[in-house]
C-alpha cells in the first residue's frame, strides 16, 4: 500500500479536492493521509476545518501555521518550511498531492522536495498575472514530479518550463467535476443555509430572501499591486450602489495580504444596506447550490473563471487578479472602475448576453478529473518514480 499525503490549506481548495479525496481514499491500494493546515484553522475565515470534519474526512494532522492571524505572508511560510519538515521527516510518505498556487503551498512543496518526496501537482501552468501566486505557481511545478493541468494550453506552458511531457496530463478541472455533479439546494433550503451561516456571525439583519435576482461576490487582493485593495473594493461597492434591486452575497477574501482589509469595508458595508450579506464560507455545496440561481457571479475568484461556466451563469471578472487565465464567453471581463462595473452588471443581465452563453461549454473539462488523476497516481506509483528529472528542452 502507498502512503499518499494530500495537504489543503483553504477553504475553495478542499472544495476542489473533495472528489479526489473520495477516490482515493475508496482505492484499498492506496493510504491516504490527509494534512489540514493554512486558513482551515483560523477564526477569523471561518474555520473551515469544520467542512472537512462534517464530511467525515479522517485528517491525519492539523498543521497551524499561524502564531497569529496578523502574520506576514513570510513569517507564515517561515512556519511552513519548519512543521512541515518535521512531518514529512517522520511520516515520509512515498508522495505529497498539492493544488494550485499560494504561498503556504510553495513552504510545503520546498520541504517535500528537499525531503525528496516526489511531488504531484493540480492547476499548474495557469496564469495570473496580477497576483504574487503567479511565481508561487510555476516554482511549484519545477519541483514537481507528476502535473495535472486543467486546459492544453497549461499543459503546453509546463512543458514550456521543462517538464518532459510523459510527466504532463491535461486531466480538465476538478471544480467542473464539483458544479456538474453538486447536490444542489433548492432555494428553500439555500435560504435556510445562509441564513444559519448569517446567525453564527451574529449579525443583527434581518433575514435572506432569495425571490428576486441575486449575486454572489467574492474579492481578493491584487497582491502584486502596492495597497489598492480597499479603493478597488469601494468601486465594487460604488457599482452595487447604482444596482440596489439586486440582493448580494459575498464570501471573504483569502488568507493574503491586504485580505483582511477588504473584509473589514465588506462587513462595514452590511451593517446599513439590508440588500447586501457578508459570510465568511458557504462551504462547497452551497456555494454552487447558490450559483446555479443566480443573476451573475462578481468580484476576481477564480471560481468564476473555471467552475461558474458550467451553469450558464455570466461572471463579472474585475481587474487584474486572473489576467492571463483562459476564460470562455460567459466571463465579461472590466476594469475596477464602478462605471465599469455597472456597464458588465448592465451586460450579464441582458437577455441578448444570456441568450449567447445558454449553451456554450466549459473550458475546463468534461466532470471526470478526479478519475484520471487517481489512475494515473496509482500507476505511477505501481511502476516506481525516479525523482531525478532531466530539463525537457522544446525547438524554438
Amino acid at each position: 500500500m502507498k502512503k499518499v499525503a494530500l495537504i489543503t490549506s483553504t477553504r475553495a481548495e478542499y472544495g476542489l479536492f473533495k472528489p479526489l479525496i473520495a477516490r482515493l481514499i475508496s482505492d484499498a491500494d492506496i493510504d491516504l493521509k490527509v494534512v489540514v493546515t493554512g486558513s482551515h484553522l483560523l477564526a477569523k475565515n471561518g474555520l473551515t476545518v469544520s467542512e472537512i470534519e462534517k464530511d467525515r474526512v479522517s485528517i491525519d494532522k492539523k498543521i497551524d501555521i499561524y502564531a497569529d492571524e496578523e502574520q506576514s505572508m513570510s513569517n507564515v511560510m517561515a512556519n511552513a518550511l519548519r512543521l512541515f519538515s518535521s512531518y514529512f521527516h517522520s511520516k515520509r510518505p512515498d508522495a505529497v498531492i498539492v493544488l494550485g498556487d499560494r504561498y503556504e503551498i510553495l513552504a510545503v512543496s520546498i520541504t517535500a522536495y528537499n525531503e525528496r518526496i516526489p511531488i504531484f501537482h493540480i492547476h499548474g501552468g495557469e496564469t495570473t498575472e496580477g497576483a504574487v501566486d503567479e511565481a508561487y505557481r510555476h516554482a511549484i511545478t519545477k519541483m514537481s514530479y507528476l502535473h495535472f493541468t486543467s486546459t492544453e494550453i497549461y499543459r503546453k506552458r509546463v512543458i514550456q518550463l521543462g517538464e518532459a511531457p510523459d510527466r504532463v496530463f491535461n486531466v480538465g478541472a476538478l471544480g467542473v467535476e464539483n458544479a456538474l455533479n453538486v447536490d444542489a439546494m433548492d432555494i428553500a433550503e439555500l435560504e435556510a443555509w445562509i441564513n444559519n451561516l448569517l446567525s453564527m456571525g451574529g449579525t443583527s439583519k434581518q433575514e435572506i430572501r432569495l425571490t428576486g435576482k441575486y449575486a454572489i461576490g467574492t474579492f481578493h487582493p491584487v497582491t502584486l499591486e502596492n495597497n489598492t485593495e480597499e479603493a478597488q473594493v469601494k468601486e465594487l461597492l460604488g457599482a452595487i450602489e447604482l444596482n440596489k434591486d439586486i440582493t448580494y452575497i459575498f464570501t471573504a477574501a483569502g488568507a493574503d495580504a491586504g485580505g483582511k482589509a477588504v473584509n473589514e469595508i465588506l462587513e462595514e458595508y452590511e451593517k446599513d444596506h439590508d440588500n447586501f450579506y457578508f459570510v465568511p464560507s458557504l462551504g462547497m455545496r452551497g456555494y454552487l447550490s447558490a450559483v446555479k440561481e443566480a443573476a451573475f457571479v462578481i468580484g476576481n475568484s477564480s471560481s468564476g473563471i473555471i467552475e461558474v461556466p458550467s451553469f450558464h451563469v455570466p461572471t463579472i471578472n474585475i481587474g487584474d487578479r486572473q489576467k492571463g487565465r483562459v476564460c470562455g464567453k460567459s466571463v465579461i471581463s472590466c476594469i475596477p472602475d464602478k462605471r465599469d462595473i455597472d456597464m458588465a452588471i448592465k451586460k450579464a443581465l441582458s437577455q441578448d448576453f444570456l441568450g449567447s452563453i445558454k449553451e456554450e461549454k466549459n473550458l475546463y473539462g468534461d466532470g471526470n478529473t478526479s478519475g484520471k488523476i487517481a489512475g494515473i497516481i496509482k500507476e505511477e506509483l505501481n511502476r516506481g518514480i525516479d525523482i531525478k528529472k532531466s530539463f525537457y528542452d522544446i525547438e524554438f
